[in-house]
């Protein structure tokens, strides 16, 4: 039997490129177009796209690496309080103006370990805690408010140098304000906002909620955690107001990413003037009030043998004015009544060794702002 040559080069060439396309591997494309370095830095590919590109992934089992190096890449599945998948989120790190890309793989993904972390304490008079592997801080319950001891208004910082948690350590030993070797909560907040909470402001005055009376966990690590927090209504110059707040935390950040929404019963009000708010020590330290980029930052002074804590908000509208007013400094502005508006508080400590000095925070801070508001971060899939 005789075949022609032509039909034996065309059976090849199909057989090649069908076997090329069997071979391609799809990826997950991560750019950083910037001018700046994203180290450690929590990315959200959403899940959807994930399904698209590889339709036969195993959502109880896969592992994530890294296509040029073949290095496993940490991940977590966040719902944001619901029970369907909503993204994948990734940590890497890229240099500026560089990309990568990542593979998904179904086998089993490795050891991840836990860099955040957040729990309703009822143990210490109904505390919410959350923490990285940087920084700590807790917010505080009903419980404390009925009590009348220590109550504060404010986000309190709790201060670490390690990247373990901590939280269930220091609440089951008792004693948060000694350096067991892991950090400490010497950071007072008072009848203050603290490290960057934040309340309505009308006719020059701060209108502090009560404490929070619901909490709802949305998500809890690996790499992000998230949570709510709800406040009842309390008077605001003779209106009743209410609020929600949302705060994730992912691994690798000073700062929280917060959400808030106010709820007024006058349903004229279309803006509501707020405050956000930086506990200002009587001792001197250096700041930054930076209208113009909606910046507030403050470099305490050092606080003993303690050493010395940095805070800071980043506050993505527009901002009207930042004064300090008796013992705080306040950035004041106006969110939408009835939507969530979103800023950024947080703090740094100066033997954690990563931050040392006012200059290095206040220019992290600006760093931050300019990675929060740009559009750097390209996410391709392929």
């Amino acid at each position: 039997m005789k075949i022609k040559i032509s039909t034996v080069c065309f059976i090849l060439i199909t057989w090649v490129c069908a076997s090329c396309t069997a071979s391609k591997t799809n990826t997950v494309g991560i750019e950083n177009n910037s001018n700046y370095s994203y180290t450690d830095k929590v990315i959200s590919l959403p899940w959807q796209s994930v399904k698209q590109t590889y339709p036969s992934l195993d959502f109880n089992n896969f592992k994530i690496t890294d296509a040029n190096s073949k290095k496993e890449i940490p991940y977590q599945l966040e719902y944001k309080g619901s029970t369907d998948i909503q993204n994948v989120l990734v940590q890497i790190s890229l240099e500026p103006n560089s990309k990568m890309e990542l593979v998904f793989k179904n086998e089993k993904h490795g050891d991840f370990a836990t860099k955040t972390y957040g729990r309703y304490v009822p143990e210490r008079l109904d505390d919410f805690a959350w923490e990285n592997d940087k920084i700590a801080f807790r917010m505080y319950g009903k419980a404390l408010e009925e009590e009348g001891k220590g109550n504060a208004y404010g986000i309190d910082v709790w201060l670490k140098r390690t990247d373990k948690m901590i939280l269930n350590e220091r609440y089951k030993i008792g004693k948060y304000h000694e350096d067991l070797g892991n950090g400490l909560d010497y950071y007072h907040v008072g009848f203050t906002l603290g490290a960057g909470n934040m309340a309505p402001y009308v006719n020059d005055s701060i209108w502090y909620s009560n404490n929070y009376t619901k909490w709802k966990i949305l998500d809890n690590g690996p790499l992000r955690t998230t949570f709510q927090l709800d406040f009842d209504e309390w008077d605001v110059n003779g209106k009743q107001m209410k609020a929600i707040k949302t705060v994730s935390l992912d691994a690798g950040s000073q700062l929280n990413k917060i959400e808030v929404k106010y709820t007024s019963n006058d349903k004229s009000l279309q803006q509501i003037p707020v405050v956000v708010g930086i506990i200002k020590r009587p001792e001197s330290g250096s700041e930054l009030m930076d209208i113009e980029h909606g910046i507030l930052g403050y470099w305490e002074p050092q606080h003993g043998e303690d050493g010395t804590t940095g805070v800071g908000v980043i506050i993505p509208s527009k901002v009207n004015d930042m004064r300090v007013r008796k013992d705080q400094y306040l950035a004041i502005f106006e969110i939408p009544n009835n939507e969530s508006f979103t800023y950024y508080a947080g703090a740094a400590w100066d033997k954690a060794g990563s931050i040392t000095n006012s200059q290095q925070w206040f220019d992290h801070l600006s760093s931050q702002k300019q990675q929060l508001m740009g559009n750097d971060i390209k996410v391709v899939f392929k």
